[in-house]
């Protein structure tokens, strides 16, 4: 009886689901955070009766075999990419994105992480940086005394100094897009890390051709659908248990034929 096993493998997959969705609820109101799905492929199968064998001299054949399977595994986790609602803020330096693209983000290490969060903040250096002290690629550097920060829709930043009426262009911020957005690498701190599933960044303007605008004042909210979501929680619990019950009937049927004398 395979029962046992097949029934182990269903509940370690629920149990995997019901972290994806506790992680999920967790990260509701985090800035530019994308839901995501856990997704399940069956395991290998037992061929006891094999499709078009003879079943009789005359040359018969059977039309469908017997397999019986042998549970379920996780094939993998998916990133839900789909646009976070926009809330404003009115502060002047937080910036959202628009559509398809991610922030470029200079790592300590030296190293490059991409970001949905546009919540950034001026460093004691007048840099423009995350909520991490992260720099922000291409650098922006503030100038001192700086009444006024203008981001436009296509990136560009602009500074009004003091009294001039003219304002001061300081750089302009730049999205990175991906063949694959699913194979980027979670690092935490609402950073992701390139991967060879992914592929290499596509350095754009906002606004150029399948990429978002960015917008000044606004920040964009998680994707996570609460109501989806606690759905999907009662759905894996009510699939655990049933596993669970599975486990239980098997039991009692290798007990009952353990008695039999």
């Amino acid at each position: 009886m395979k029962a046992l096993g097949i029934a182990a493998t269903g509940m370690l997959a629920q149990q995997t689901n019901v972290d994806v969705i506790s992680h999920n609820i967790a990260n509701a109101n985090t800035t530019g955070f994308k839901a995501r799905r856990a997704a399940f492929q069956d395991l290998i199968y037992e061929n006891r009766k094999r499709e078009g064998t003879l079943t009789a001299e005359a040359g018969s054949a059977r039309p469908t075999g017997v397999d019986v399977g042998l549970g379920v595994q996780t094939a993998g986790v998916v990133r839900l990419a789909t646009q976070g609602g926009l809330a404003q803020t009115e502060n002047r330096t937080d910036v959202a994105i628009d559509g398809r693209g991610f922030f470029t983000v200079l790592m300590p290490d030296g190293g490059t992480a991409y970001t949905r969060d546009g919540a950034f903040q001026i460093s004691a250096e007048g840099q423009l940086v995350t909520l991490q002290g992260f720099e922000v690629d291409p650098g922006i550097v503030v100038p001192q005394n700086t009444i006024q920060l203008d981001i436009t829709e296509d990136g560009t930043v602009s500074a009004f100094v003091e009294n001039d009426p003219v304002p001061v262009e300081l750089g302009r911020l730049t999205l990175a897009t991906f063949v694959n957005e699913a194979g980027l690498r979670a690092l935490g701190g609402n950073m992701l890390q390139a991967t060879v599933a992914s592929g290499d960044a596509l350095p754009a303007n906002p606004g150029d051709p399948g990429v978002g605008l960015v917008r000044q004042g606004y920040l964009e909210n998680s994707n996570v659908n609460i109501i989806q979501q606690i759905t999907d929680l009662i759905a894996a619990q009510r699939a655990y248990e049933m596993n669970s019950k599975t486990i239980e009937t098997a039991d009692q049927m290798l007990s009952t034929a353990n008695q039999i004398k």
